[in-house]
């Protein structure tokens, strides 16, 4: 059997699966350690929220978590491929290696394009604890624009300087990929995948959710800007590293996420309670 076949087998993935319906899965609450089931709650309350933001699409991007390491080995959470961002739960979340394979008992499996972005940041990047990556239509816009991401607004120049490009080599799913993202994602904390999508790190879900909001108001607004018959303005590099600086406290660990996360989960109650089960 190939490599690929071994590794389709290592996540679980089966001919006529059909995919459980999370409401009814048993908690795991109690089976995983204090530690692991508030990451756990922290994951499917960023996969609602971004589903809440309109982020999502379908099925077919992945938000993963690091979990602290047992026996010296590296796990990390990602989501069971087949549930929506709006109905993920705490306890659907998978737990893989880095070789791809399941370490708890589940009834789903994961996607392989995630495994290979996600597995590759967890391996490299002790600081990447949270990934997030998106297919937004704004996003992906930027993505395939020659020039990709311009400093036409606040927005952008938060994330310009902060921002690598990873050049398209079609569906992640070929794990030699994985040193080229790494080494395009350098020590930045935004990835451009070109003609594919968005990427961001973080310490924690919060501090990755900020990122990406930021990247997101760019990208739509850098899209709405170039709608208007005239060139947008765009300023200049100094300008751009100023404004970096200026807004790099907002993702610093302690105050960005201390700031907007309780009042992003007290919306997300409000609006699509249940993640935390």
């Amino acid at each position: 059997m190939s490599a690929e076949g071994n590794r389709n087998d290592a996540l679980g993935q089966a001919p006529g699966f059909t995919v459980p319906d999370p409401k009814r899965q048993p908690s795991v609450k109690g089976q995983v350690s204090d530690a692991e089931w508030r990451l756990r709650c922290d994951l499917a309350a960023t996969y609602r929220l971004a589903a809440l933001y309109g982020w999502d699409d379908m099925i077919f991007t992945h938000i993963s978590m690091r979990c602290p390491d047992e026996d010296g080995k590296a796990r990390f959470l990602i989501n069971p491929y087949g549930v929506f961002f709006d109905e993920m739960t705490a306890s659907s979340l998978l737990k893989i290696d880095i070789d791809g394979n399941k370490v708890a008992e589940s009834p789903y499996f994961a996607n392989a394009a995630g495994f290979t972005i996600h597995s590759a940041l967890h391996m490299a990047r002790d600081d990447a604890h949270a990934v997030l990556h998106l297919h937004t239509p704004y996003g992906v816009a930027v993505s395939a624009q020659q020039g990709g991401l311009k400093r036409y607004t606040q927005f952008s120049m938060i994330v310009h300087d902060d921002l690598a490009y990873h050049g398209y080599e079609g569906i992640a799913t070929d794990l030699d990929e994985r040193e080229r993202i790494v080494k395009d994602l350098g020590n930045h904390n935004f990835l451009m995948l070109r003609n594919h999508g968005t990427l961001t790190v973080g310490p924690n879900c919060a501090i990755a959710f900020l990122r990406m909001y930021f990247l997101e108001q760019a990208c739509k607004t850098q899209i709405l800007a170039q709608s208007d018959t005239q060139a947008p303005h765009e300023e200049p590099a100094a300008m751009g590293a100023k404004v970096l600086q200026q807004g790099a406290p907002a993702f610093a660990p302690g105050l960005g996420d201390n700031l907007a996360w309780p009042g992003l989960l007290r919306k997300l109650n409000r609006e699509n309670p249940g993640y935390d089960v």
